[in-house]
């Protein structure tokens, strides 16, 4: 091969191809191809003499401005030779530069420059170039150096680059000076990357349950752990990349984010599907915590994106089990069963202890409670959302709503349906018999003393599991002790809840004893001011109203001791209640104490006589019923004792005429075992001035 001279060139071409020139024009395109490679030899030939020239000049320009007086022909000949190994060395380093450049051999490359620029240095202290021409040399390099680092830039832009030839790329790209560049397109090319496996998932429509979310969730936080590696590894734990990496990551996660609200927790939060939510946030965070260890918490952002639309589906699952128990409420027989699918057993045991787990209840609050049961297993999972104190107040809600509806089931009801919130047009089966009445009150009672309080547990933190892909952020001992008179307070608030329910239960069964059907009063001063002015001995019994209140005092305690199986304190704080409204009722009756006290006819000693029996047998039944609170016993001692004053406001005496010793006690015990009918008169002997066998039984047969 020759070269080319002039604006011609002369080539030497081989037999071979001056035979093919023979054969055609078809080998005439292929010689004038070779003579443009060979003239870009040429130029590029051309320009390295060129540039070895100067630098040679600027070498001799030097040495003669220094030896300019004392150079001989030795020198003249040992300057000769140094030009020539500078000559010899230029062409090589570019010649080696250009090929490794497009032979893309980084290392050596990068070799190569180091090389150059420790030639540079050395010219440069030595002095054996002049300014313009050591100039010119570092332009060389630095443009070498710039063309590298954009081949580099190139390759990890490629979304076809292996991570063995990024972090290699980046690695190089830093050593060429250009760390920031090297970061930031390492970040993008992770995150092209990930754009593309996005683009190449199923949608959410093919996948079933968390399958899509447990997808996506899992490639974008690998993604960003792999760039935590990476970044890590070229260039440790430099504040610049760290909060580089850091804003990246967040970015990711905020996508991941709003990607999952779009195509999952949108639609399942409007339509109360609270367990799709909870579960792909569940996904998300145990992912998303496996990043701690790398110093990235990057939780608190899916919390602040998730929160409100976690708080959406809560809203929408609650009011869906307010709708379901009301639909239900309207078609509830109000009998008590156990729930559907539980076995019975032959012993007496076994049975107890099937009632102490699995309590009866109705239709309606059984369905309540399974419910319930589901929503806050469902929520149970997000504790690191910090939920609870939305849920219970959002359990609270919905149970007082549903004890509303038990009111609503009351006989009478109606009357102070005003006072009822949130029922609307709502339609509530009536509750007609004490059995049924008193099923209303189990299913509140249970559910708000035992059922719903061991149902929140599973808002407390979950143990650790097995799984770590499944581990969400763990809450401190602190926040966990807080939340337990949290809890505390939640019980009460259901609780009051049960006594609203249980005061309607009692005033509308002490309405029904204290005034008949046409609005008149069965308890009335008349009862008492008018034994004085009969001329007939009474005969001592207690009176009808509190004959009747016994009688159905101990009905209720029959049928609350059969409902509430090893639960009797709920009857005994019913009867307790039930008693308390009715003499209670009596103490704050300022019309029946305004004519006893100050009526036309006051009341005499046989009155006194017998409001003081009624009251001991008040007392009595109630003490041996085990129903006999201290309030109520405070209650009818302060009535007794303002009877009392009234007679004596008359001046009479009230002691002198009142019986001596046990004979209340003893009236009020035989009027117990007739109304109960244990009475055995053989025994009863006859007093003129004492209840007869004859006078109670005519008195009770009245």
């Amino acid at each position: 091969m020759g070269w080319l001279t002039g604006d011609k060139a002369l080539v030497l071409i081989p037999c071979g191809a001056e035979e093919g020139l023979c054969r055609g024009n078809a080998t005439s395109k292929q010689i004038s191809e070779l003579e443009g490679q060979l003239l870009s030899m040429r130029n590029l030939l051309s320009s390295q003499a060129v540039f070895v020239h100067s630098l040679a000049e600027g070498v001799s320009l030097d040495l003669l401005s220094n030896d300019q007086e004392d150079s001989t022909s030795e020198d003249t000949s040992n300057d000769s030779k140094e030009l020539s190994k500078i000559e010899i060395w230029l062409v090589e380093f570019l010649d080696t530069l250009e090929v490794l450049l497009a032979e893309k051999r980084v290392e050596e490359a990068l070799t190569a420059l180091e090389e150059g620029e420790k030639i540079v240095e050395e010219a440069n202290l030595r002095q054996t170039l002049n300014q313009s021409a050591l100039l010119s040399l570092q332009t060389t390099i630095t443009e070498q150096r710039q063309k590298l680092a954009d081949q580099l830039a190139e390759t990890m832009s490629q979304s076809s680059t292996r991570g063995v030839d990024l972090r290699s790329a980046v690695l190089a790209l830093k050593k060429l000076g250009d760390g920031p560049r090297a970061h930031t397109l390492l970040l993008n090319s992770h995150q092209k990357k990930l754009e593309t496996n996005m683009r190449s998932l199923r949608s959410p429509t093919t996948l079933c349950g968390g399958a899509y979310t447990t997808a996506l969730s899992k490639l974008v936080f690998s993604t960003i752990a792999q760039a935590t590696s990476d970044s890590l590894g070229a260039f440790g734990e430099e504040p610049a990349y760290a909060s580089e990496l850091v804003t990246w990551a967040v970015k990711q996660t905020e996508t991941l984010a709003l990607h999952l609200k779009r195509q999952v927790l949108v639609s399942s939060a409007a339509s109360g599907g609270l367990r799709v939510a909870a579960e792909c946030v569940h996904i998300c965070l145990g992912h998303c915590c496996l990043l701690e260890a790398r110093g990235l918490a990057l939780c608190s952002v899916l919390l602040r994106l998730f929160r409100p639309l976690i708080e959406q589906a809560l809203s929408a699952n609650l009011k869906r089990i307010e709708q379901s128990s009301a639909a239900l409420a309207a078609a509830d027989d109000w009998s008590l069963v156990h729930p559907l699918g539980t076995r019975t057993f032959g012993s007496t045991a076994s049975l107890g202890s099937l009632n102490a787990s699995q309590p009866k209840l109705s239709i309606s609050a059984h369905k309540f409670n399974s419910m319930v049961q589901d929503f806050l297993e469902d929520v149970g999972p997000l504790e690191s959302l910090q939920l609870d104190s939305l849920t219970l107040e959002g359990v609270q809600q919905v149970f007082n709503s549903y004890v509303n509806l038990l009111i609503h089931a009351l006989p009478g009801s109606t009357e102070n349906e005003e006072n009822l919130e949130g029922l609307g047009n709502k339609i509530v089966r009536i509750a007609e018999t004490e059995a049924q009445q008193i099923a209303l009150l189990a299913n509140a009672s249970l559910l708000a003393d035992e059922i719903l309080p061991r149902a929140a547990l599973k808002l407390l933190p979950l143990q650790q599991t097995n799984n770590r892909m499944l581990e969400t952020p763990k809450i401190s001992p602190a926040d966990r002790q807080s939340r337990v008179p949290e809890q505390r307070e939640w019980k009460r608030r259901l609780q009051r809840s049960v006594d609203r329910l249980r005061d309607s239960f009692c005033r509308q069964h002490a309405l029904d004893l204290i005034f008949t059907e046409d609005g008149d009063t069965r308890l009335t001063a008349q009862m008492y001011t008018n034994i004085d002015l009969s001329a007939d001995e009474p005969e001592w019994f207690p009176s009808p109203i509190f004959q009747a209140l016994f009688v159905k005092l101990t009905r209720i305690a029959s049928i609350a001791t059969d409902m509430f199986v090893g639960r009797e304190r709920f009857a005994t704080v019913l009867l307790i209640r039930l008693l308390e409204t009715v003499i209670l009722w009596l103490s704050n009756d300022q019309n029946f104490w305004e004519e006893i006290e100050a009526g036309p006819q006051p009341l005499g000693p046989l009155g006194l006589q017998q409001f003081y029996l009624d009251m001991e047998f008040v007392l009595l039944f109630s003490s041996q019923g085990r129903f006999l609170s201290r309030n109520l016993h405070q209650v009818i001692r302060t009535i007794i004792d303002r009877a009392v004053e009234a007679v004596e406001a008359t001046g009479i005496d009230p002691y002198r005429s009142l019986p001596e010793g046990d004979w209340f006690a003893e009236v009020a015990q035989i009027a117990i075992k007739m109304l109960t009918g244990t009475t055995n008169f053989g025994d009863v002997e006859r007093d003129v001035t004492s209840p007869t066998a004859s006078s109670i039984y005519s008195h009770g047969s009245n």
